[in-house]
């Protein structure tokens, strides 16, 4: 395994790095080595689908709301 040394870093630059090592509860150098396999193609980004559509209806039924859907889907259970 090989070592670099990385010159130039600006200010702005070793916060955000620390703060992204903070964030994931890691080295400065494990995050890096993160950044850099990323961009570079070599670890994929795993994407999580979030979807949000119907939270505005989380938690809207009453019992007599899910009776009535109960009442209209158990043609479906057969």
């Amino acid at each position: 395994m090989g070592a670099m040394t990385i010159r130039g870093l600006d200010d702005s630059t070793v916060t955000a790095l620390k703060e992204k090592a903070k964030q994931e509860g890691t080295s400065i150098n494990a995050a890096l080595i993160k950044i850099i396999r990323k961009e570079l193609g070599i670890e994929k980004k795993k994407h999580t689908a979030v979807y949000h559509a119907l939270d505005h209806l989380a938690g809207t039924w009453d019992k007599k709301d899910f009776a009535e859907f109960q009442k209209n889907v158990k043609d479906f259970r057969r």
